[in-house]
């Protein structure tokens, strides 16, 4: 599976959030081209904080591959990582990180701080960006939108 199906899935997560009334942001992780993770926010469904698509995601990766240092391994998300997150991919090692939608007030990988390139860090995933960026910013958009109205 390349990038842009695996984007297309995780945004399908995000839409799954979505319809469940949480901020539409969804992620997948592959391995050797085969998805080994899912995740979709659920703060809101589950009344936890931290419950954002990259940490379930990483979760089921890590149960899947049976391992908690997921080398060899891709997190695709819709919305750039926030600084929980990036850290989290930090220390679960993931090879490398493709995010969809930038995020200028909360993100972590990039825009706001850039945690996945600090040199003090023992890992560093390679990152990209921007797949998919026009059709996850406007569920975003669309989701916040009708919330306001």
């Amino acid at each position: 599976m390349d990038d842009l199906a695996a984007m297309a899935l995780a945004l399908a997560e995000a839409r799954a959030a979505a319809e469940a009334g949480d901020v539409p942001v969804g992620a997948v992780v592959l391995h050797g081209g085969e998805i080994v993770g899912r995740g979709r926010n659920r703060r809101e469904a589950l009344r936890d904080p931290t419950w954002h698509a990259e940490v379930e995601a990483i979760r089921a990766a890590s149960s899947r591959l049976g391992r908690w240092r997921l080398t060899g391994c891709t997190l695709l998300v819709t919305l750039e990582p926030c600084p929980m997150c990036a850290y989290a991919l930090v220390l679960a090692r993931v090879d490398r990180v493709a995010w969809a939608a930038t995020d200028p007030r909360f993100g972590g990988a990039g825009s706001l701080h850039a945690l996945l390139r600090d040199p003090r860090h023992n890992h560093r995933p390679a990152v990209t960006t921007g797949l998919l960026a026009e059709e996850c910013s406007d569920l975003l958009k669309d989701f916040f939108r009708a919330r306001r109205a």
